[in-house]
């Protein structure tokens, strides 16, 4: 563009020079400042032209960065979307899983709710029979009660031996065959026989050397009874000497005493269909 300006100067001056006219110097003025203006046009031309082409490259350079940073975003969005649908399907399958896991274990629940529901309606059907049963007991000291899903006959000693002994008096076997004849109607119930002392010492009863040997020999004499006279089948029975060890009162004072001498007949369904379930 400069050499342009310069060429067109030259040639308006050999214009000037070979028409033989004598330019006026008001006029050769005016002809530079046409050559400065239009200079200073072109250098302003040629800034703008400049700057024009950096904002353009900046401009190239912006939209590439977008178009890698679009890209990139583009494959993070596949990548998640994938990702998604993975998660999805693999979250519908766990679910349903899940599902069917709850429903079995909810199933297994009722079942197990139902095997202690007719248990604790076994164990009320029987405590009633036995008090009816051993009504004419309880004020020798017998009763009859319901603990941890079990029915629990406590004969005070009283009732079935006489003091340190170990052989069963009339009366106490009187009260074991009213117990046998429920005993044997309830095939299906279990029998613990278990006896128990106070803290007193033992003197001088020969083979009974303490209170352990008495209660295991006294829980041992009633099973022999219920087995061998009463024909309660052995199977279905244990016998166990808790010794003073498990008191229901104060040793201290000799109604406590008494109370803690006894016989507990623990009497428990079976529970083999409850155990089934929860294997």
């Amino acid at each position: 563009m400069k050499n342009l300006i310069s060429v067109f100067a030259l040639f308006l001056f050999v214009t000037a020079m070979s028409s033989c006219v004598v330019m006026s110097p008001k006029k050769y003025k005016a002809l530079l400042g046409s050559k400065d203006s239009l200079y200073t046009a072109y250098n302003e031309g040629l800034v703008k032209i400049e700057d024009m082409e950096k904002e353009a490259s900046k401009l190239k350079k912006d939209t590439s960065m977008m178009a890698d940073e679009l890209r990139s975003l583009q494959g993070n969005y596949n990548s998640m979307s994938n990702d998604y649908k993975k998660t999805k399907a693999n979250s519908s399958s766990e679910i349903d899983k899940l599902s069917g896991d709850l429903a079995a274990r909810e199933k297994r629940l009722k079942e197990v709710e139902d095997v202690l529901r007719k248990r604790d309606e076994a164990t009320n059907a029987l405590k009633e029979k036995l008090n009816q049963a051993l009504l004419g007991f309880t004020k020798s000291g017998l009763t009859v009660d319901i603990r941890n899903g079990k029915v629990y006959v406590s004969l005070m000693d009283k009732l079935l031996f006489p003091s340190g002994s170990i052989i069963i008096d009339e009366k106490g076997k009187q009260a074991l065959t009213q117990l046998a004849g429920v005993l044997k109607q309830q095939p299906e119930i279990n029998i613990a026989v278990e006896g128990h002392t106070d803290n007193q010492k033992i003197n001088n009863l020969g083979q009974i050397k303490d209170n352990w040997d008495l209660s295991v020999l006294r829980a041992t004499s009633v099973v022999r009874y219920l087995t061998s006279k009463e024909s309660v089948d052995g199977i279905r029975m244990t016998a166990t000497g808790k010794g003073e060890f498990q008191p229901l009162d104060s040793n201290a004072t000799p109604a406590g005493r008494s109370k803690n001498r006894r016989i507990e007949i623990v009497l428990s369904p079976k529970l083999d269909e409850l155990y089934n379930l929860i294997k």
